[in-house]
């Protein structure tokens, strides 16, 4: 444990069996802290339980066919992802106790929407992210996976928090149509490059809120701004009738803050046991379904070691090497998930940058991540409340912890250009390309590259050479699918 937790720890009182199985004190929190963090990890990333439906239910398959049979599966899409996530996230808790909570990965399923299942059936699909999981669930069994997370330079992996800071970032500014695409340049400041609308003036106010909470040093700083700037996000549309922005450009982004029309909803968990683990060899050439399941390996190997590097850097539990507490088994639970999602029939989980937000709260141990799974559990008949809270009320918290998380940055010796330019690469890839794995793949390839220019390629780890040469096959997918069927 580093040595301001240790601090911490001796002026905190202990609180029993609690405070022992998950070493509260130790670790220099408290249950408050832990509840707290807990509560905040779940409405920062809570938005996942309708994002996902929104964007598994309208893709057909490559038959025609909808994920759970028809089109309107939108509350069974819901339902699975809230329990996934809900049972995985305790399990991380529980048998790793780290503040790390787990859900349906963005990204990965839209890839597995789009790409995947557009070639096969819904079940096929979800075959095979089964076997990406259980694929990893073996590499970290055997030690692979924790050795090239060793392997990785100290400050390639400084440089690996400071980019998922500033992804976050983006995704917050983005998320809340601060941020929007535009037709001269790729981004720009809202609409048509002016600040509009009352839903971008929530979030402003919201980031200004827990900004000012935070410097006051205010406990809970990150909840009150999500319940406070919900409730007026309620008021604002009831007044306005904004809607959302896909049929108004001032509207809300992901969700329309209204109270809805019914609290609780009976579950539907049709998804569940819907894969089949060998299908897409039949539907789609055997060169092709490895391709598609080692482009998932790779996305999912790497977000997970940057996202638990972060979180630990963040909580103060790294150790000298930069490795968390329980690394082994961080993995094999971040494993389980990722086949456990597959055979749930709603894409792969995986660990969530959001959980930041949490330890921002001052979250250090697994029991933050029990509370947060245990409001998954408790969202699934309660899906509709949980839409109430609009992005634009959640995301100041990725904003505010992007901050935190870019305070690393100084961790970097930027004199030093073997290292230097890799973190560079890292730290701004991340963003450009909305992908972790792209900055992380090359930064490793910046690194050995370097080391190889200037005469020191017998410095490189053998496994950073091997990684290199995956993360070139990862780059070249889309030319060597189409080249090899």
């Amino acid at each position: 444990m580093a040595r301001g937790s240790r601090q911490r720890a001796r002026s905190l009182p202990r609180c029993g069996p609690v405070d022992t199985f998950f070493k509260i004190t130790e670790r220099g929190s408290t249950v408050g802290r832990e509840i707290r963090g807990g509560i905040v990890t779940f409405f920062t990333m809570s938005y996942i339980i309708v994002l996902n439906p929104i964007i598994l239910s309208q893709v057909q398959d490559g038959e025609g066919g909808f994920l759970g049979g028809t089109k309107d599966n939108f509350t069974m899409i819901a339902a699975g992802t809230a329990l996934v996530a809900g049972v995985l996230t305790i399990l991380m808790g529980v048998v790793a106790n780290y503040p790390l909570a787990l859900a349906t990965g963005l990204g990965l399923n839209a890839f597995v929407a789009f790409s995947v299942a557009s070639q096969m059936t819904w079940a096929d699909a979800m075959g095979l992210v089964v076997l990406e999981g259980l694929i990893i669930l073996v590499l970290v069994l055997t030690g692979f996976r924790q050795a090239v997370f060793q392997a990785v330079p100290s400050e390639l992996k400084v440089a690996i928090s400071v980019g998922i800071g500033l992804f976050i970032t983006l995704i917050g500014f983005v998320d809340a149509g601060f941020v929007r695409k535009a037709v001269g340049t790729p981004l720009q400041l809202g609409q048509d490059g002016n600040l509009a609308g009352w839903p971008v003036l929530v979030f402003v106010i919201g980031l200004i809120v827990v900004i000012g909470l935070w410097v006051k040093k205010v406990k809970g700083a990150i909840l009150i701004t999500i319940v406070a700037t919900t409730v007026l996000a309620i008021v604002v549309e009831k007044i306005g009738e904004f809607g959302s922005a896909q049929g108004n450009p001032k509207g809300w982004m992901l969700n329309v803050p209204a109270w809805p029309d019914k609290i609780i909803e009976k579950p539907d968990f049709g998804t569940l046991g819907e894969f089949s683990l060998f299908g897409s060899f039949q539907e789609v050439s055997a060169v092709t379904a490895i391709l598609l399941v080692f482009t998932l390996l790779l996305a999912d190997f790497f977000d997970t070691m940057g996202t638990m590097t972060a979180i630990g850097a963040e909580a103060d539990l790294l150790d000298e090497e930069g490795m968390p507490p329980n690394t082994q088994r961080i993995l094999i639970v971040d494993s389980i998930a990722a086949a456990a999602g597959g055979a749930a029939g709603v894409s792969s989980n995986t660990s969530y940058i959001e959980s930041a937000s949490g330890v921002g709260e001052g979250a250090r141990t697994g029991l933050a991540s029990v509370v947060t799974g245990l409001l998954f559990l408790v969202a699934i008949p309660f899906a509709p409340l949980v839409d109430v809270i609009p992005s634009e009320a959640a995301v100041p918290a990725l904003v505010l912890v992007g901050f935190l998380m870019m305070q690393q940055v100084k961790g970097i010796d930027w004199d030093d250009v073997d290292v230097a330019i890799p973190a560079f690469l890292t730290i701004v890839l991340m963003p450009f390309t909305y992908s972790i794995s792209a900055g992380i793949g090359a930064g490793f390839l910046a690194y050995v590259l370097i080391k190889v220019v200037r005469g020191k390629a017998s410095l490189v780890h053998p496994l950073l050479w091997v990684i290199s040469v995956l993360f070139v096959v990862y780059f070249a997918i889309d030319p060597l699918t189409r080249w090899l069927t």
